[in-house]
């Protein structure tokens, strides 16, 4: 069965008959104004779409660290629903406005102190991010321009391709296991997808944030690029991956990625449910709170 308002990858909404489309104008190159563009913004994301190339540029703008709380994260659904549902929208690049993070990931505050009914809310948008973002008919390139942990490399890692900054100050990874969280067994199985179960075992385990060019060796991401060049070979690889036939290519993408989001689809009250459960036990929330009491003495 299921759950109302998500649609899973198998029996989303048509590819509008992309395939059947001109191919695209190359990607104009960057510094040049898109033409013609739509743009829309919300408080937290920016979305530009060239209409020629048929490529979006969706961008984080929730300084200081793009954390993904209630608001972010139902805003980037809505936002990359109207893209899906666009005839002239075949792909989207995912990049930060704010410098030197891509995304700190999940937003703690949503996670203490707050009422169940808050906590279901919460999970159902971060369940409801990763359903539409792994099962996006477009194809979707992460351009990482900081670092991005957590919830934050979930995003990156829910991408066809992942490009970031060659930055040895910048890193990746699910290091939830740091704060004494467990990642639900979808953040793993994306991350097993990408890296292979060994070393997806032993970063869960230790919790690792990845330096950019050990991610790179691990292949956690594709490539590395200059931080000034990243943008540019976003838009190269996107226009790669965008001269072949759409239906093709999300066939195949479906087939790929069916197994995983179905287990979702199948399990999220349940998981719903353990999420809860998990976050209201008082030994979590007193390292919850320790863990933001670190993070205001940082700041000050």
């Amino acid at each position: 069965s299921v759950s109302p308002g998500v649609l899973p990858l198998c029996c989303r909404l048509p590819a509008w008959d992309r395939a059947s489309r001109p191919s695209p104008s190359p990607l104009q190159p960057p510094g040049l104004p898109l033409a013609p563009c739509r743009s829309f913004s919300n408080n937290k994301i920016q979305v530009e779409l060239d209409e020629s190339s048929g490529v979006a540029m969706m961008k984080f703008k929730s300084p200081p660290v793009n954390s993904l709380s209630l608001e972010f994260l139902t805003e980037f659904s809505i936002s990359l629903e109207k893209l899906e549902n666009n005839r002239a929208c075949r792909g989207v690049i995912i990049t930060s406005a704010v410098p030197k993070i891509f995304s700190s990931g999940l937003d703690i505050t949503e996670m203490c102190g707050k009422s169940m009914e808050h906590y279901t809310e919460f999970w159902r948008a971060v369940q409801e991010m990763w359903l539409r973002l792994y099962g996006s008919n477009m194809v979707t390139v992460a351009a990482v321009n900081g670092s991005s942990p957590a919830g934050g490399c979930l995003m990156a890692l829910s991408c066809d391709y992942r490009i970031m900054a060659e930055n040895p100050k910048f890193s990746i990874g699910l290091n939830e296991a740091q704060l004494g969280i467990v990642a639900p067994f979808w953040f793993k199985d994306t991350f097993v997808n990408v890296v292979g179960h060994r070393i997806a075992e032993r970063s869960l385990q230790l919790g690792s944030l990845h330096p950019a060019p050990e991610a790179h060796k691990l292949g956690l991401v594709d490539e590395l690029v200059p931080e000034e060049k990243l943008m540019e070979k976003a838009a190269a690889v996107m226009a790669q991956w965008l001269a072949l036939p759409d239906h093709a290519r999300q066939l195949t993408k479906t087939m790929m990625r069916k197994a995983v989001l179905d287990r979702l689809v199948a399990h999220r009250e349940e998981d719903i449910k353990n999420f809860i459960s998990f976050v209201s036990k008082e030994s979590i929330q007193k390292s919850l709170r320790m863990y933001m009491e670190m993070l205001k003495k940082r700041k000050s």
